[in-house]
């Protein structure tokens, strides 16, 4: 992504724990990528149609990261499973009078959601800066009786050395898993840097 500040790459140390598969946001061929992936990440045994579905899922992801200008994504897959959660870094577009964590938190303050339950507000200082950090959960289709639940921590971040605004952002529909999630949403922004 060309950016108009002055660090040119955002970097985030995946958990080595997890697996993780990393979007490649640039490739001009996105269906091709999403079959290598899913070939890669599939056992060799498994059917054609959950790879086709698996490649799917892929496309799915990268287009809603590459629409959202998304500087990096990558999603958390257990071994030759389905994807659990999502992870995106994108730059906002914040006027400079805008740019403190006093504008987020009265910002997501006043969301008008639907949300399940209250959403967490917290500050927190990260090595890149200081952040509000958000958790909540919200319905995946807010106009409808159907749909499910997804569950999300978002870190809004202002570099102390750039000016500019980040949002960091890992969501799941997995509910059970909170708890886990919350801490590798945590563990993410820690290691968010531009360079």
């Amino acid at each position: 992504m060309e950016s108009t500040a002055d660090w040119t790459e955002c970097r985030v140390a995946l958990p080595a724990l997890q697996n993780w598969l990393v979007l490649d946001l640039a490739t001009e061929d996105p269906e091709a990528w999403a079959r290598a992936l899913a070939d890669e990440h599939l056992d060799s045994g498994a059917r054609a149609e959950w790879r086709e579905a698996f490649a799917a899922d892929l496309l799915w992801y990268w287009g809603a990261a590459r629409r959202q200008g998304a500087l990096c994504a990558a999603l958390l897959a257990p071994a030759d499973g389905a994807v659990m959660a999502s992870y995106t870094v994108r730059e906002l577009k914040v006027p400079p009078e805008s740019l403190s964590v006093a504008a987020f938190r009265a910002e997501a303050a006043w969301a008008e959601g639907p949300f399940f339950g209250e959403q967490d507000l917290d500050e927190v200082d990260l090595p890149l800066g200081p952040a509000l950090r958000v958790h909540r959960l919200e319905p995946t289709a807010p106009d409808s009786d159907s749909g499910g639940v997804l569950e999300g921590v978002a870190h809004y971040v202002l570099p102390s050395h750039h000016p500019t605004a980040l949002e960091c952002r890992l969501l799941w529909s997995t509910l059970g898993f909170g708890e886990e999630l919350e801490k590798v949403a945590d563990e993410l922004a820690q290691s968010l840097r531009l360079t």
